[in-house]
């Protein structure tokens, strides 16, 4: 059984997620607003949280940031009623695992949190695949902690998986469709540009010089290969 977090304040649509959550078996809390949902949050484990976007007294999007930013790592599926590419970008870059756009049906909902939930419960790695050293930087996939120069190095969740799929597959040419399909675990609709962000943030804190990577290469017209 996964204990879920519903951060939402449509009471029909909260009445809808918990009824359809309960009968597969998830145990689930809900919270009404963006602050009571961070506390929440903050203060207990859970295994997935669904946090809508749009909340009376702080944003998801400010909730998906002070949550990350004070060491969460839990999944997160964010519910927007908007459309535009820019909050689905923005939602991803704070440190979302998945989004789903308003109105959906409950059915994908239901395969979204099957999928997130099978990715991090079969996200344990293997030894050879838990840990990475970069130059300076010692990652440990496992534990989602990472140092630079010995100093802790903040990374969302999102960063530790496109880092670790590009771990993986080192010395070898990885394409942003790998990325976008096997990170998030469905064909992705936004443009390719997202993981261009994601490997410019992930150079910015593991490169010494992040204009010129040593580490993180981009293979032009293919994608990407990570050096070691």
């Amino acid at each position: 059984m996964s204990t879920i977090l519903i951060i939402e304040d449509d009471p029909a649509m909260q009445s809808g997620l918990r009824d359809n959550l309960e009968f597969e078996e998830h145990e689930v809390d809900i919270i009404d607003n963006g602050k009571a949902g961070l506390e929440r949050l903050l203060a207990h484990t859970y295994d997935l949280v669904i946090l809508d976007v749009m909340l009376p007294q702080m944003s998801g999007f400010d909730v998906l940031k002070n949550a990350r930013a004070k060491g969460v790592t839990t999944p997160v599926i964010m519910l927007t009623a908007k459309g535009e590419e820019i909050d689905k970008v923005l939602g991803l870059e704070l440190g979302a695992d998945d989004y789903i756009t308003k109105p959906f049906g409950l059915r994908e909902l239901l395969a979204r949190v099957k999928a997130v939930l099978r990715r991090y419960e079969g996200g344990q790695t293997s030894a050879l695949t838990s840990k990475a050293s970069l130059g300076k930087t010692e990652i440990d996939f496992h534990a989602y902690t990472a140092t630079r120069n010995g100093k802790p190095l903040t990374m969302t969740p999102k960063e530790y998986e496109v880092l670790k799929f590009l771990w993986q597959r080192r010395n070898q040419v990885v394409s942003r469709e790998q990325l976008l399909t096997d990170v998030w675990g469905y064909d992705e609709t936004i443009s390719t540009r997202t993981i261009d962000n994601f490997i410019l943030k992930l150079r910015q804190k593991i490169e010494d010089d992040p204009a010129h990577p040593k580490h993180i290469l981009t293979i032009h017209g293919s994608g990407y290969k990570l050096i070691i």
